[in-house]
């Protein structure tokens, strides 16, 4: 799929699924991604908002994306964030966003040399919850960006919660170049 499709469908799918400026500022209804990001579960791909049950999502899923568009230097280095916005439930949400998953380092085209600066944590939405949205944010990273685990916060269930993403990547300077998402519900979950 060509980026400028991809960006049309990504569009669409953010506004059907009410991920908007006042959700994250940087999300803006005229961001245009400079490269797609791919990211799939025991080689199921996350697709715009498809829907994946709690057990789909035990491990980390494998994450690539090309060399971005406007052709930054191939030193360039990239954070992937994985948060969500409905934590505990859509219809109350008041420890979003949570941190499941913070990546540095990451290179276009290439698996090896990221760093985990919060480690996976699958997703686990209660089977009586609807479904919760899933971002996969990928930035890229300023010219000497190195953090550690402290400059994103503990790994402890508790210290996850209400996460401020848009604080912290103003603070980094970080950019946004790429978003994919997914829906996530219990294994017990009905509709």
């Amino acid at each position: 799929m060509s980026l400028e499709s991809h960006t049309r469908q990504l569009a669409q799918s953010l506004a059907q699924a009410s991920v908007t400026p006042g959700l994250l500022p940087f999300l803006t209804p005229d961001f245009k991604p400079t490269t797609q990001l791919h990211v799939s579960f025991n080689n199921r791909l996350v697709s715009l908002g498809n829907l994946f049950r709690a057990s789909e999502c035990k491990t980390a899923p494998s994450v690539s994306f090309s060399k971005e568009e406007n052709n930054p230097p191939s030193s360039t280095s990239y954070t992937l964030l994985l948060v969500d916005p409905d934590a505990p439930t859509p219809d109350d949400p008041k420890f979003a966003f949570w941190r499941h998953w913070v990546v540095s380092g990451l290179k276009a085209d290439e698996a090896n040399g990221a760093t985990a600066l919060t480690e996976y944590l699958g997703p686990g939405p209660k089977d009586d919850s609807r479904p919760h949205r899933y971002l996969f944010l990928l930035f890229r990273e300023p010219e000497g960006f190195a953090l550690t685990k402290e400059d994103v916060g503990g790994e402890e269930f508790t210290a996850r919660r209400s996460f401020k993403v848009a604080e912290w990547v103003e603070r980094h300077g970080l950019e946004l170049v790429g978003v994919n998402w997914m829906l996530g519900a219990g294994d017990g979950w009905t509709e």
